[in-house]
């Protein structure tokens, strides 16, 4: 059986909150080869870990990201919403896999892009989201890795895939299939897939021979792959 990429989806959320040091160091020790986490931009422009528009499911704060400033945010949640930087840091030489979230635009893109720049991270960062925020990634740095993420089972067109030069079509599980997965392989593209957490599904998705499973049972996946499934 092949190697799978183990991608700690927002870390380790069954233990700590999502996307904050203590979760994605947990992932990291659980054995994910890849940490994924949702990047937003506070009002100032400080791209900071966060994959709802506001702070109410985790935080229990009715606020909107977008209308707080970095220095806002940490007073209002003591530190618990990291920014790009310090998850960067914090991750030491792991692979981290950016989900842009919202719609940040280009805008998003740039802020990102210039930490994972300035934290001399660029070769261990990959980038997922649709079309849209994936050609601004590719138009920011032609040698940035993707993984293009696809939501229905018409596969994308050969303009879109030309211009945004993905490694990998990133796929809810449940759309995957033998065939899909041929077909992506046949393409020259990897196969990854998100999120399955139970035993059957993730051994179902290790079983068709995909390269890449983000979950949030890193644990699980990471038993189910050092078995052979």
């Amino acid at each position: 059986m092949q190697t799978v990429t183990a991608v700690a989806h927002r870390g380790d959320p069954y233990r700590f909150r999502e996307n904050t040091i203590d979760s994605l160091c947990s992932a990291l020790d659980l054995g994910a080869d890849v940490v994924e986490v949702d990047v937003r931009l506070t009002r100032d422009g400080v791209p900071v870990l966060l994959h709802d528009e506001t702070l109410e499911r985790l935080w229990e704060l009715d606020r909107p990201l977008r209308a707080l400033s970095a220095e806002e945010l940490r007073g209002l949640t003591a530190g618990g919403v990291p920014t790009l930087a310090e998850a960067l840091a914090a991750t030491g030489d792991s692979r981290v896999m950016v989900d842009l979230c919202g719609r940040g635009g280009r805008r998003l893109v740039d802020r990102v892009m210039d930490v994972v720049r300035q934290s001399g991270a660029r070769d261990r960062v990959y980038y997922c989201a649709g079309a849209e925020a994936m050609l601004a990634v590719r138009a920011a740095d032609p040698a940035a890795e993707i993984a293009l993420t696809w939501t229905t089972l018409a596969p994308p067109r050969p303009a879109l895939l030309d211009a945004v030069r993905p490694r990998s079509l990133n796929y809810r599980f449940s759309l995957v299939s033998r065939d899909l997965a041929a077909r992506v392989h046949h393409d020259g593209y990897l196969l990854s897939v998100w999120t399955p957490d139970t035993r059957r599904s993730i051994r179902r998705m290790l079983d068709l021979g995909v390269d890449s499973i983000t979950t949030n049972r890193v644990d699980v996946l990471h038993a189910l792959r050092s078995q052979g499934a």
